[in-house]
């Protein structure tokens, strides 16, 4: 019992003095990694954002708190930590625009800033979800294809030169599909989807299968098509918990819509 009241006040006096030293130093601009307190290292740090977050609200001035970022997965950029910086995946699906001369395949990861910078000079913008997709996706002219991070778009906000592309979202049929799709529409409002339509979905029957858990909840961002497939999924009207993972669509209804499409 003592030697468990000892590690609790020897706790306590860890969180105490990193709330000290971000007293002492605002908003720190450093990675947690690099916060040097006796006795404290970065996965303490981590592993205490939940109470660390209660206590800093207390002691720190609101100018050191960044009232947008909340929640414990956003605690280094609330206070004033560097947090890791988000990146961008994408390949080149055209070689008059390859980035880097003599190499095929462009293949490419940059962060969210070098991402903003690059301008390849591409009209379309492709994002898929599946890995496998985004390394087999066919060649398209003047084209580029991004592997997709779920619901996080935000490291897309930077890339001015994505407002004068067509942009072609392409998800799972399911309500989790759809409702990535209504996400990144709040970031993206013309973006178009590919491949979430009735046809593809009735087209490969054979290969449906069950999501696990639905999104229930009203998409405003839909179009009436897409709108109206989402009630059918939402609702269980084809069956239930019905889903087309996208890796189950067949390769030649992939070109035969990438053609349509030119």
């Amino acid at each position: 019992m003592a030697r468990r009241l000892t590690s609790r006040r020897e706790e306590w006096r860890r969180r105490l003095d990193i709330v000290a030293w971000l007293q002492r130093h605002p908003r720190p601009d450093v990675y947690l990694r690099q916060v040097d307190i006796a006795g404290v290292h970065s996965k303490f740090i981590e592993a205490q954002r939940g109470v660390l977050g209660e206590l800093l609200e207390l002691a720190l001035p609101p100018a050191a708190i960044d009232s947008a970022a909340a929640g414990v997965s956003q605690f280094a950029r609330r206070y004033g930590f560097r947090d890791k910086p988000q990146r961008n995946r994408f390949r080149i699906l055209d070689r008059r625009h390859a980035l880097l001369a003599g190499y095929p395949e462009q293949d490419l990861t940059l962060d969210a800033r070098s991402f903003a910078r690059i301008d390849p000079q591409v009209e379309r913008v492709f994002i898929t979800e599946n890995e496998i997709n985004f390394l087999a996706f066919p060649a398209v002219p003047h084209s580029l294809i991004l592997f997709g991070a779920g619901y996080g778009f935000e490291m897309l906000r930077e890339a001015a030169w994505l407002s004068r592309c067509r942009i072609h979202y392409w998800g799972d049929i399911d309500t989790h599909g759809f409702a990535i799709l209504d996400q990144l529409r709040a970031h993206i409002a013309d973006v178009e989807s590919f491949l979430m339509d009735r046809a593809t979905l009735l087209a490969f029957a054979t290969h449906w299968g069950e999501e696990d858990r639905q999104t229930l909840r009203d998409l405003p961002r839909l179009n009436a098509e897409e709108g109206a497939l989402y009630d059918d999924l939402r609702d269980n009207r084809l069956r239930r918990n019905l889903r087309l993972e996208q890796e189950r669509i067949g390769f030649g209804w992939i070109e035969a819509a990438l053609a349509a499409l030119a």
